[in-house]
């Protein structure tokens, strides 16, 4: 797990640790009773359902993990407080797609707040790394596995909550 710390909203947040209650608290219980049940089928070797059942908790437990961590290193940032001179976490941003001549406006935000239909695109996501710290004017190229997209920065505003 990486020790770098995560910028949310405090939305987000409270989204993140809703959704860990609800994974703690209601899936776990459910996949472990399914467990309990499977297991009681007999023979563990050749049971099918028991197998099927301990690797999804697994994959529950991972996801877990993974959301404690992100709440563990998550701070909350007051969207009031932003800067506007240069693109930070909160920012909307309009952008000038050099190739294609068009515009596009992206708002970058923390996990638990995107939304790829409405450009709320993740700080950590390549685009959201390409555009941190970039001013009014600046390029930004940004390494996508199609290539490399060249985005000009147009604007930049607060995004909205």
């Amino acid at each position: 797990m990486s020790t770098d710390r995560i910028p949310v909203s405090k939305e987000g947040y409270e989204k993140k640790k809703a959704e860990l209650d609800h994974l703690k608290n209601v899936e776990m219980t459910k996949i472990t009773e399914q467990v309990a049940e499977a297991r009681a089928f007999g023979d563990l070797s050749e049971n099918a359902e028991y197998h099927a059942a301990r690797e999804k908790q697994g994959e529950l437990q991972a996801k877990i993990v993974l959301l404690e961590d992100q709440l563990g290193r998550a701070y909350i940032v007051d969207r009031s407080n932003l800067p506007t001179d240069r693109v930070v976490f909160g920012s909307k941003v309009k952008v000038l797609d050099m190739d294609l001549d068009d515009e596009e406006e992206f708002t970058l935000v923390g996990p638990g707040d995107e939304d790829y239909d409405r450009n709320r695109i993740l700080t950590s996501s390549p685009i959201g790394e390409g555009l941190i710290g970039k001013k009014v004017g600046e390029v930004a190229e940004i390494a996508v596995p199609q290539g490399t997209i060249k985005f000009k920065v147009l604007e930049i505003g607060i995004g909205e909550d």
